[in-house]
């Protein structure tokens, strides 16, 4: 039996290395143990609470244990690095699921003891509801876009801002209702219509906000609802007065919130305008004179600069960068990725990877599918760190890139990527472009790269196809 003392100090040995494996997991040559202690903290944690609330011999809870390890292990097996963003964004949903369950469960009384605090804990279970049904909802429309089942382009619904605020003072009014709950005041003290009104409002205020967010806002949406589970987490600990349960909630949840503030700066983007779908639904008012101008019926061919020889500038660059995207991701290039760069160091090129914050549909996206590739760790470079390098390098090659290196960022103003830092690959001494198309990327705004005929050769359609060609003259 493990005393309440004893409970109390376990919780914050297990709290503080938490905070140790999250911030290893920040670093890449430590990520892994990082990811491995906090698998630590989960299973101390569960056993921790079986001994502390005395329900070891509780034979259904080892079932539900097994099935969820078996559901977790067949995922890891089976799910390819390409799948991850929508399966972290479903994981996370799951993680609001239970936050909002033990929420309602704990609002009408089902295995909770009685509290000398019913308003508080009536309270807090139906935020928790609230918060882990727009947590789970949102997550859901997070992970069906990424999977695109759901449309990638922001969708949005008439008077869909009405309907916003409409379902956030339904979700805000069931919380305040819970104050009510067992006085005499008919069916709005009734704590299974509370219930009710906090799962329909919650879910309903979760859709509007997740599916009129763009494909191209997903990795700060997922950072954001990565918090949001967390507090859902954090609040249904409070309803049920676990310390545990409180402080590991707390930790995702402000970690999530500093991951999406991170992004936002890496974006440049204000949260509620991405929250809005702005960035991609309003349409941009482009300054003409910042950008290149257009040839009446002009088309990019293959190759804008077929007078130079791509083996000469590949064989004679003593330098190389490799900027990767997500569209590097959709064609499963990163294995040619890899062995492109190797051909390359072999000949004494000195070759790294430009790393962008907000490339792909997650955080370290593009990072997680290069350490499938067997890329070594220290030839990733985030954008800080390599933007000064771009101008001493003999030739870039581009791998499914369009938003996070487009110079119109720079100057072109009223655009919805005015401001983003971006890769300064247009400084660059030639540009290999391996992208599908010459389309304009999700900010919809049109790429000069694409004009530079005098030091860009594009190479369009299938990645694997553009880096295979490549390596022929290698």
């Amino acid at each position: 039996m493990i005393t309440e003392t004893v409970y109390y100090i376990i919780c914050v040995i297990l709290s503080l290395l938490s905070l140790l494996g999250i911030s290893m997991m920040s670093k890449v040559p430590t990520a892994v143990r990082g990811n491995l202690l906090l698998s630590f903290c989960l299973l101390a944690g569960c056993v921790v609470t079986l001994l502390y609330y005395q329900i070891v011999e509780v034979g259904t809870i080892y079932a539900f244990i097994l099935v969820g390890s078996m559901i977790g292990a067949i995922l890891a097996y089976k799910v390819h690095m390409m799948e991850m963003p929508q399966t972290v964004a479903m994981l996370n949903g799951l993680g609001g699921l239970a936050g909002g369950i033990v929420g309602a469960l704990t609002l009408i009384h089902i295995g909770v003891k009685p509290s000398a605090y019913p308003v508080f804990v009536n309270v807090t279970a139906t935020l928790a509801v609230v918060v882990g049904m727009v947590t789970f909802v949102g997550s859901m429309v997070a992970a069906g876009k990424l999977h695109r089942l759901l449309p990638q382009k922001p969708v949005v619904w008439k008077n869909h801002q009405l309907l916003t605020i409409l379902f956030m003072m339904g979700s805000v009014a069931s919380v305040v209702l819970a104050f009510f709950i067992g006085k005499e005041v008919g069916m709005l003290s009734n704590s299974y219509f509370i219930l009710a009104l906090a799962v329909v409002f919650g879910s309903l205020f979760g859709l509007a906000f997740a599916i009129r967010v763009g494909g191209a806002d997903m990795p700060v949406t997922i950072s954001l609802l990565t918090s949001l589970a967390g507090v859902a987490a954090a609040i249904a600990g409070m309803a049920i007065g676990d310390l545990l349960v409180v402080s590991i909630g707390g930790i995702v949840g402000s970690s999530g919130l500093l991951l999406t503030q991170i992004m936002c700066r890496a974006m440049n983007r204000n949260l509620m305008v991405i929250l809005t779908g702005k960035t991609s639904v309003e349409p941009a008012i482009v300054d003409t004179n910042e950008l290149p101008e257009e040839k009446e019926d002009s088309v990019v061919p293959e190759n804008k600069s077929s007078e130079i020889a791509l083996g000469d500038l590949l064989i004679s660059a003593k330098r190389a960068i490799i900027v990767p995207g997500y569209g590097m991701a959709l064609a499963q290039a990163q294995h040619q990725v890899r062995q492109l760069a190797d051909l390359l160091e072999a000949q004494g090129t000195d070759v790294k990877y430009a790393i962008h914050p907000v490339a792909g549909r997650m955080p370290g996206h593009m990072n997680v599918l290069l350490a499938e590739a067997d890329v070594a760790y220290d030839r990733l470079y985030e954008m800080d760190s390599i933007n000064d390098d771009f101008k001493e390098t003999d030739i870039v090659v581009v791998i499914g890139a369009n938003d996070v290196l487009n110079p119109a960022a720079r100057d072109a103003k009223g655009t919805p990527i005015y401001g983003m830092p971006v890769l300064n690959v247009d400084q660059a001494r030639h540009i290999i472009i391996c992208n599908f198309d010459t389309k304009p990327g999700y900010a919809g705004v049109p790429n000069p790269l694409y004009e530079m005929a005098d030091k860009v050769t594009m190479m369009l359609g299938d990645a694997k196809e553009s880096l295979a060609e490549l390596q022929k003259y290698l």
